[in-house]
């Protein structure tokens, strides 16, 4: 995720993370919410700074990548000018293997789908669906997620979940519903060609 850090309190934590371990904690504060009304359980990621880009005013363009989830305890107190908490790892809860690897296997399958048909459809699509998914069952789902066009309700409910299962099976019901209208769009796109597929589908 590239983020642009304008704000003095966030410049503020940028030197520090640069000066320790690259490392802060990323939480997803609804609307309406005050930022130091989190509950106790709310889960966050860790992002680690890969790249800094300092700017001549003091701004910054830095790329963080997602690290290791985490449970709020409690907010602490601190000198520093932005919020700092106490927090606890969040681990999935034991699940059959078995029942994981299938359900992967199916959402692997109709990723693919989803990809192939998109560049029948779409040349333009974004390169970043081409990237090659994870081994691992139980990171397929936060693989696939930041691929999609979801809202951010619907990505904090899949990075709180402690079951592999419900984050699969979550997404295949989402990549379930749209490939088929993908489908449609691209045979539709395909027989118009090349002068019509530019014209926008009602």
């Amino acid at each position: 995720m590239p983020l642009h850090v304008f704000e003095p309190r966030y410049r503020r934590l940028l030197a520090d993370c640069l000066a320790a371990d690259r490392r802060f904690g990323l939480v997803y504060k609804p609307d309406a919410m005050a930022e130091d009304a989190l509950p106790a359980g709310h889960v966050g990621c860790r992002a680690l700074i890969e790249e800094h880009a300092p700017l001549a005013d003091g701004r910054a363009n830095i790329l963080v990548r997602g690290d290791d989830r985490f449970a709020l305890v409690a907010y602490a107190a601190s000198d520093a000018p932005y919020h700092v908490g106490l927090v606890e790892e969040l681990e999935d809860e034991p699940e059959p293997a078995l029942a994981v690897a299938m359900v992967a296997d199916d959402l692997r399958a109709l990723f693919s789908r989803v990809v192939r048909t998109l560049r029948q459809g779409e040349p333009g699509a974004r390169p970043a669906v081409r990237a090659p998914l994870p081994d691992d069952d139980t990171d397929l789902a936060f693989a696939i997620a930041t691929l999609l066009d979801l809202d951010l309700p619907t990505r904090q409910r899949l990075l709180a979940s402690r079951s592999s299962l419900a984050r699969l099976r979550l997404l295949h019901e989402r990549l379930a519903r749209a490939v088929e209208q993908l489908e449609v769009r691209a045979a539709v796109v395909g027989r118009a060609g090349p002068a019509d597929a530019a014209e926008p589908l009602p």
